[in-house]
């Protein structure tokens, strides 16, 4: 039976060279709100039909993205590799917009928090529809899950 979804997620940490707090925090509920709820399915047919649920790593290989996929019991299926020239601009543009949003949290009022996050949001779902995009034909994913997994893809660019 089909159960598309990913089980389990793993950052390649030989492409993070430091992250802090807040960023670490980031990372730890895009993980948990992404287990927790996920639509995830690979779009080339397996041969036994296998149909999830699915084990994935993100890393940075040669400049591009790699998003390993392996079955449940960790056995490799594939790994689809994208380039990441598309997403240059959405990565700066959010990390930008974070830095403002952490700053404002400590420093600025309700109403301008709200602002910020407003405008976070919006590079956060333009992102995950590039997103979307880009892996139309190859995964099947929803929005909550690309927005997700942008986020995910923003911690591996993350330098000192």
């Amino acid at each position: 039976m089909a159960d598309p979804r990913i089980i389990d997620i793993e950052l390649d940490e030989r492409t993070i060279l430091w992250r802090s707090a807040d960023i670490e925090q980031e990372r730890r509920i895009a993980i948990f709100d992404l287990i927790e709820d996920n639509h995830f399915a690979p779009q080339r047919a397996q041969p036994d039909d296998y149909a999830g649920p699915y084990r994935v790593k993100l890393g940075v290989e040669e400049g591009r993205l790699a998003i390993h996929i392996a079955r449940e019991d960790g056995t490799a299926l594939e790994t689809l590799v994208l380039g990441l020239a598309r997403f240059r601009r959405p990565i700066r543009d959010y990390f930008a917009i974070c830095d403002s949003y952490f700053q404002a949290i400590r420093q600025s009022t309700p109403a301008q928090i709200e602002t910020v996050d407003m405008a976070r949001r919006g590079i956060h779902n333009d992102a995950a529809a590039l997103l979307r995009e880009r892996l139309d034909g190859k995964i099947d994913i929803d929005f909550d899950t690309a927005r997700r997994l942008f986020t995910l893809i923003c911690v591996l660019h993350i330098k000192a």
